[in-house]
């Protein structure tokens, strides 16, 4: 199994994949936006925007990036809601994630000078970088924080609520705040980073895409059965069925799950049964006890 593929899937190391994606994302942010004077969206935005405040109209000075301290206060009550909303597991791998987060993001050096002097391609690579970030850590199972709880929460309590309408509700009011209190081109530029960021972690994060999975295998194995339902933590449904062309008999096994679980599942029916193959139904509806992981 590839390292990616652990870092997704194995539960030792689905922590520290979200650990290193808080790492990449906080670098992006202080290397290629920061330098340029942009600002992030979410709660992490409004950090710096009043970081900013902080320093330039009230003077105080610290030899530490000061928004990464201020999101991790912000954070507290996200982390009471993720407690009382989210699950003991998904609250306590949030929390970690969220502080080393915070702290890479205080402590990172930005450059004097940006890296790269045009601000769209610096919106570009750091937009990149941060969407592969965000997709590292949501696919982990973990969480930076922020408004992703809030929203996750909030969605929890209401069916009707969508994550993706509140998070752009706030980032536009975000903006119009920069717009106001620095002017057009920060705004502008900062809101041209956060569709790049959020149109790459679209691509990359397939973890709220559903697909129905069908294998067909001639070894009546249980280890394939056992291995989605104690690794992945999916139920498996199963029968007998016939070759119409051969006449022998085969095992079909199904299965819902999210799309970034299919390659680990591929690669451990492969090392079973080389020779079964399976179908794969894409975006598919679920409902009931169908549960979709955090964790």
């Amino acid at each position: 199994m590839s390292v990616y593929n652990r870092l997704l899937h194995e539960k030792g190391f689905r922590l520290l994949g979200g650990i290193l994606g808080a790492a990449l994302m906080a670098s992006a942010i202080n290397l290629f936006i920061v330098p340029q004077g942009f600002y992030a969206g979410g709660a992490y935005g409004l950090c710096q925007v009043v970081r900013t405040l902080l320093v330039t109209r009230v003077g105080l000075s610290l030899p530490f990036d000061l928004a990464g301290l201020l999101y991790l206060l912000v954070n507290l009550p996200m982390f009471y809601l993720a407690y009382r909303g989210l699950g003991r597991t998904f609250f306590v791998k949030a929390t970690i994630v969220t502080v080393c987060n915070s702290i890479f993001s205080a402590l990172i050096p930005s450059p004097a000078t940006p890296i790269i002097e045009d601000a769209l391609t610096s919106c570009l690579i750091g937009g990149i970088g941060v969407g592969f970030a965000a997709g590292l850590v949501l696919s982990c199972g973990c969480s930076t924080g922020g408004l992703d709880i809030l929203g996750l929460y909030l969605s929890k309590k209401d069916p009707k609520f969508t994550v993706g309408r509140f998070c752009i509700c706030f980032n536009v009011c975000l903006y119009t705040l920069c717009f106001i209190l620095f002017n057009a081109t920060t705004a502008i530029y900062s809101a041209i980073y956060n569709i790049l960021n959020n149109l790459f972690l679209d691509r990359l994060h397939q973890q709220n895409v559903n697909v129905e999975l069908l294998i067909f295998t001639k070894k009546n194995d249980p280890e394939l059965p056992r291995f989605i339902m104690d690794k992945l933590d999916r139920g498996v449904t199963y029968w007998t069925a016939h070759g119409a062309y051969t006449g022998d008999e085969v095992q079909v096994l199904c299965v819902c799950l999210s799309k970034y679980e299919v390659g680990t599942l591929q690669q451990v029916m492969q090392e079973i049964d080389p020779k079964a193959f399976f179908i794969v139904q894409e975006g598919i509806r679920t409902g009931g006890n169908y549960r979709r992981h955090l964790n």
